[in-house]
């Protein structure tokens, strides 16, 4: 039987590591390419996440208790089963998620790997002797938050789970993951089996496909404590104010609008390379797309001449049926939502230099001229394969245009590095590349935004994980019974 094999869990929901019954109905998963069912899944509702959460919590106890060599044995395993189980849930994210197969190979390596950086995380140094004016050992240790529910978007679905479920488990929790339902097989079913195959002790990680209702009850579940979740602004402004009144902790990883700056004298080809790739990959269905393009004025005409010219060559169409640069949009929805951003910004003024048009859910890439600070695709966060090009005159003019923004996640800057450094400075965001385009990530790296791209929380490396899923421990010891006054 193949891992991802539906017959084995159509219409069922992974409680704890092995199949269920949900209490809601079951929805089914589609290929955004043609339109086709891949299959069904059952769908979780508040009460199948109250349940998992009581198990959540029983379980998690010893699993805390665990060696560190038990809980890496399982993370080793875990990314072994990554590797092997490569092709078919790379399959699966092209055909669920629209990606193209190197988008979807990224997506199994960085898996893979997520699991082995976490492997080291059990047995990495989690506390600190500390000074005392008392007669007595004073230490820091860190200690397993408990439940960590992990709540994952839809366009890395694989990477945007693993990146909080194997740290949260290797560290000693256990985890509720809500998958977007539109990518519960790719991000959510390969998960729990291949944890289940790895021999993660049952109760440990359960899998809640759902909407709303599921979502709102893994974050309100007494038993969490830690809430990790990427996704829009708008949903992580909601939940960090749920987290904020529960007292429970949110590491928030949300939308971006971020610029990728042209200094003079750079080489447009190689930019007009970067510029693309950071624009037009997955669509532009990334956090870190590169919404903004911000030219210096005299490569400007040069610039939108070349990314028009290869915005209009690059193909699209079905990912998994030859190859292609850019698949389907997720779903009509947020079609609609791109759509309209470009046709309200190019009727605001903008001129359309490339693209504009789709057949189905095939948007082409997208490059708008003549365009305005306040025209909706340059203001606003698009979510699609489209890249408004604006120009400026002074590295200070740059700096304005680029942090006119609510969003602080990831900046490119294209030039001179001494003029790129200076720039970097004077503007905030959680993840800078100078001389390479916005969309970047690495399994080992603290990742995160500032502003209304996130809550300052990161993701990623040891010192970063350690901190968003364990809680910090104070501990005196004495070699005898204290003494007091009375």
């Amino acid at each position: 039987m193949a891992l991802l094999d539906p017959g084995a869990w159509t219409g069922k929901i992974f409680d704890g590591g092995w199949a269920a019954a949900g209490d809601g109905g079951v929805f089914e998963v589609t290929e955004p390419a043609t339109g086709g069912t891949l299959g069904t899944l059952g769908e979780a509702r508040a009460a199948d996440a109250g349940r998992a959460a009581r198990a959540a919590a029983a379980a998690q106890r010893d699993w805390a208790a665990r060696t560190y060599e038990e809980r890496a044995a399982v993370l080793r395993a875990a990314g072994r089963l990554f590797e092997e189980h490569a092709a078919e849930i790379g399959d699966w994210i092209v055909r669920e998620a629209g990606s193209i197969p190197p988008k979807a190979e990224l997506e199994t390596h960085f898996a893979a790997s997520l699991c082995y950086e976490s492997a080291a995380l059990a047995s990495h140094p989690q506390g600190l002797v500390l000074p005392s004016a008392q007669p007595r050992w004073s230490l820091a240790r860190r200690r397993p938050a408990g439940v960590v529910s992990v709540i994952s978007p839809f366009n890395f679905p694989l990477i945007l789970a693993m990146r909080s479920v194997a740290p949260a488990l290797a560290l000693g929790n256990a985890v509720l993951l809500k998958p977007d339902p539109r990518t519960a097989v790719c991000g959510g079913v390969s998960i729990a089996r291949i944890f289940q195959e790895a021999g993660l002790p049952e109760g440990l990680l359960h899998l809640l496909p759902g909407g709303r209702e599921a979502g709102e009850a893994v974050v309100e579940a007494p038993e969490v404590r830690v809430v990790s979740f990427t996704g829009s602004t708008a949903a992580g402004r909601r939940i960090g104010e749920v987290c904020g009144r529960l007292l429970k902790r949110a590491h928030l990883e949300l939308g971006g609008n971020n610029a990728l700056i042209v200094l003079p004298g750079a080489r447009v080809a190689d930019a007009v390379s970067a510029g693309a790739w950071g624009a037009f990959l997955h669509q532009g269905q990334i956090c870190m797309t590169s919404g903004r393009h911000l030219v210096h004025e005299s490569l400007h005409a040069e610039y939108v001449a070349a990314l028009a010219d290869k915005a209009d060559k690059l193909p699209v169409g079905d990912p998994a049926a030859g190859p292609v640069a850019l698949g389907p949009i997720i779903d009509a929805g947020q079609l609609a939502h791109v759509d309209e951003l470009v046709r309200a910004t190019v009727a605001a003024g903008a001129r359309l230099a490339a693209g504009g048009t789709h057949e189905g859910l095939f948007y082409r890439p997208t490059v708008l001229d003549e365009v305005t600070p306040d025209m909706p695709a340059y203001a606003q966060e698009v979510f699609g394969p489209v890249a408004p090009v604006v120009p400026f005159s002074t590295p200070q003019e740059a700096v304005e245009l680029a942090s006119a923004t609510e969003y602080g996640l990831s900046l490119g800057i294209l030039g001179d590095v001494g003029q790129a450094m200076k720039i970097a400075d004077a503007i905030p965001a959680g993840l800078v590349h100078i001389n390479d385009q916005t969309v970047n990530d690495e399994p080992v790296v603290p990742f995160g935004g500032v502003g209304a791209s996130g809550n300052g929380s990161r993701f990623g490396g040891p010192d970063a994980n350690i901190e968003a899923f364990t809680e910090t421990q104070w501990v005196t010891v004495r070699g005898e019974i204290a003494t007091y006054p009375f």
